[in-house]
């Protein structure tokens, strides 16, 4: 009776401690995992850091190469839509090639904004030749930029579409960095804001 009593109590002993262990194990894994945090993407109200590529049709049109980052903060309409949208949910180091259709671009071509201007409403030391970019103000006194299209005896034809309207836009870009971006203007009005009626 003695022998099996002191086999019963190793038994129960060598169950004890390999509970113990296992318990320990679980709580070393938790802690473990609860160590690791999750990686930050880009989303609302972050601020960004890129290094990209934009090509069009083939040719560079822009790039970070030899510069500093590009750095925009996610959700407030500082870069093209379609880019933005893309950008949601890339991590550092991710790199990744977006195409960005006109539409989510700089627009599709607008036929009415290609006019025909006289040469007296041109600045008098202009001398227009096609392709030239030409700055002014409207009637509203917004500014504008206006690409010369085609040059007349007593006129020009401006084109006053963005220079990349209508076209799709390839963009090469790696993620360098993310981080909350700090509170505008705009979002400390909106935070204190009281809601309508």
């Amino acid at each position: 009776m003695k022998s099996r009593r002191a086999f019963h109590g190793r038994q129960i002993l060598r169950v004890g401690m390999w509970v113990a262990t296992m318990s320990l194990m679980g709580m070393l894994s938790t802690q473990a995992d609860e160590a690791v945090p999750a990686p930050v993407a880009i989303g609302s109200n972050m601020d960004v850091a890129l290094e990209y590529t934009l090509t069009v049709d083939g040719a560079v049109v822009d790039s970070t190469e030899g510069k500093d980052p590009f750095h925009y903060i996610q959700g407030r309409k500082q870069v093209i839509v379609g880019l933005e949208r893309q950008l949601q949910g890339l991590h550092v180091g991710d790199s990744k090639e977006l195409t960005v259709t006109p539409e989510e671009g700089y627009g599709v071509i607008d036929p009415s904004a290609i006019v025909e201007v006289s040469n007296a409403r041109l600045p008098q030391d202009a001398k227009p030749t096609v392709g030239m970019i030409l700055r002014g103000l409207n009637p509203d006194g917004k500014s504008f930029r206006a690409t010369v299209k085609e040059v007349k005896d007593q006129s020009v034809v401006l084109d006053l579409n963005h220079p990349l309207a209508g076209k799709t836009l390839t963009f090469n870009v790696k993620v360098l960095e993310i981080k909350p971006a700090p509170p505008s203007d705009h979002d400390t009005v909106q935070a204190g804001a009281q809601p309508a009626p």
